[in-house]
């Protein structure tokens, strides 16, 4: 058993440093999504490395066995918000983009749902506590969106914000 103290790494950073159109491309995403650092790029590229290992790791077993596991690797993924259906292939999985993932953080969906004006301000606002999703306080802005959670995000009830808001809406 590991010390409790010290978790597990999530991420693994990339096999060689110096790439000119790996690091445009890192650069550009950071910049879109409004993440903090590559660190936060790198554990989303890691999360998606080790779904598309499961998806083709389930190539490689017997039809029936393969038929179960991939229904139930689908099911979360949809539940996930990452892919569209239920009905949905292994190909589709496969398919999969960093930015698929980066669609579904906390902070991508406060800026497009118009919480936030910009992407850094919804970074700012879930910092600071203003955000909630079912009217539980989450202040970290990578947490991942299930597809049942996405509709109920909002502002905290205590947020200051609540009641701007309503007088803007008053006047």
């Amino acid at each position: 058993m590991g010390d409790p103290k010290k978790p597990r790494k999530k991420w693994e950073r990339p096999g060689h440093p110096w790439i000119k159109d790996r690091l445009s491309e890192e650069m550009e995403l950071v910049g879109t999504y409004g993440l903090r650092n590559k660190r936060e790029l790198w554990r989303a590229q890691t999360l998606l490395r080790e779904l598309r290992k499961r998806a083709r790791a389930l190539l490689s077993l017997p039809p029936d066995l393969r038929r179960m596991r991939e229904r139930e690797l689908i099911r979360k993924l949809f539940r996930m918000g990452l892919l569209e259906s239920e009905e949905a292939t292994l190909d589709e999985v496969l398919g999969l983009s960093v930015s698929n993932i980066l669609e579904r953080r906390l902070q991508t969906i406060v800026y497009r749902k118009g919480l936030a004006k910009t992407i850094h301000q919804a970074r700012q606002l879930i910092a600071h506590g203003h955000i909630a999703i079912a009217g539980r306080r989450v202040r970290s802005p990578s947490y991942l969106v299930s597809r049942d959670e996405e509709g109920l995000i909002s502002y905290t009830p205590t947020s200051p914000l609540v009641r701007r808001m309503s007088e803007e809406v008053q006047a």
